[in-house]
């Protein structure tokens, strides 16, 4: 083999060798930009699950509300129902 050819193969290696390279280069970026999107949806996905917690402790806190408004309610109903009974049977 001589010179020249010697060198005409570490050269077209050395070219193989650098597109090998450019290559995994791009590969690397394309991944680098997967993780950082999916970092941005994860920290969405945390922002979101932060905001639908407290609003369901808001809404457990109107529950519990409601729960005992309606209890009270419940409660004067009964009254105002005795009261009708024994004004009723008093009439009677």
């Amino acid at each position: 083999m001589s010179e020249s050819d010697s060198i005409e193969i570490a050269s077209r290696r050395l070219a193989q060798a650098l597109d090998a390279l450019e290559a995994a280069a791009e590969r690397r970026q394309e991944a680098d930009r997967g993780e950082h999107a999916l970092a941005n949806q994860v920290h969405a996905l945390g922002s979101d699950r932060s905001r639908l917690a407290s609003e369901l402790d808001h809404a457990a806190a109107r529950s519990r509300t409601l729960e005992s408004a309606n209890r009270e309610v419940a409660r004067r109903l009964d009254q105002a129902i005795e009261t009708v009974r024994a004004l009723l049977k008093a009439a009677d």
